[in-house]
């Protein structure tokens, strides 16, 4: 999808008035397909849940945005200052759980954390907007928090329609349609993101290589303090968080501000795409080691204990 959006630019300029239409779609589809009952089975373990949520939701932007404070970048690139506090609100990507799935990691850990993750992100995302963002986002505090809870309730009074109306087991039979359309959307908001890709690499490749290495480095700084953080609840849950917290959801955060960023945020929003996009065949190495059994004597250790699960 990424490949293709970037080999035809046009299409972006004609895709962009709609990013938000793309995203409230995918979001739908997302919730459309959220398993209620393994939901509600992980929640009878929470505690690893909350402190995940906790982690993704308020610690996570509270660091970035007192590094970015403490190093000088809010004063000196306000525009990836922006995008960097946009990335670090935003909540996990909708894609995280199947990600899991397919790296045979614990899918349903990632799916009820981003649940929480996502439904604190209209009271988070405004509150850490005020406190380190003020005047440099185009759109108030107050007005961030009512556009993510429309956009997120919305979303989920659609799914939740669909889901009435024709029954989760019709929706898991046409898993093959859906997913088709949901490539489809997908490919609309890659190609806005990317539409001057190629323009701007030509006329400034070191300002992307730059931004490029940045995107990749925040991704695996966010897997790695996340796995050190929660290695105490195992080593696949760990990496199973891990790789839930460094896909941030950047698509919700452009919904919400209607795509009204400066450039250098847009530019830093499409370097991004190329870690999420990759994250499969980056993490699956590293999955698969975790999956085998660990040496003689070493056992690993829970944030709850068996009886509770």
């Amino acid at each position: 999808v990424l490949i293709a959006a970037i080999a035809v630019p046009p299409l972006g300029e004609l895709t962009r008035p709609y990013v938000t239409h793309a995203i409230f779609l995918l979001l739908c589809i997302s919730f459309m397909r959220v398993d209620v009952a393994m939901l509600r089975a992980h929640l009878r373990r929470p505690l690893l849940v909350l402190a995940a949520t906790a982690w993704t939701t308020i610690a996570v932007p509270f660091v970035v945005g007192s590094l970015a404070r403490i190093t000088g970048v809010d004063a000196a690139l306000p525009d990836l200052y922006l995008a960097l506090m946009l990335q670090a609100t935003a909540s996990p990507m909708m894609a995280s759980p199947a990600l899991a799935a397919l790296m045979g990691l614990d899918a349903t850990l990632v799916l009820i954390t981003l649940v929480t993750s996502t439904a604190l992100v209209p009271l988070t995302a405004p509150l850490f907007a005020y406190v380190f963002l003020g005047q440099t986002l185009s759109l108030s505090p107050a007005s961030l928090g009512l556009k993510l809870a429309a956009i997120l309730a919305g979303a989920l009074a659609v799914a939740a329609a669909i889901r009435f109306a024709f029954g989760i087991d019709t929706i898991r039979r046409h898993r093959a349609p859906i997913d088709g359309f949901n490539i489809l959307i997908l490919f609309v908001f890659a190609s806005a993101i990317m539409a001057h890709f190629l323009a701007d690499l030509v006329a400034s490749p070191f300002r992307m290589l730059g931004l490029a290495l940045l995107a990749f480095a925040v991704f695996f700084l966010l897997l790695g303090t996340t796995m050190l953080l929660f290695r105490s609840a195992g080593r696949e849950r760990a990496m199973a968080l891990g790789m839930m917290v460094s896909l941030r959801n950047m698509g919700l955060m452009l919904a919400a501000t209607e795509g009204a960023i400066p450039g250098m945020t847009w530019l830093y929003f499409a370097m991004s795409q190329f870690p999420i996009h990759l994250a499969p065949q980056l993490l699956r190495p590293f999955a698969e080691r975790l999956r085998k059994p660990p040496p003689s004597g070493e056992t690993d250790h829970g944030l709850i204990s068996p009886a509770s699960e």
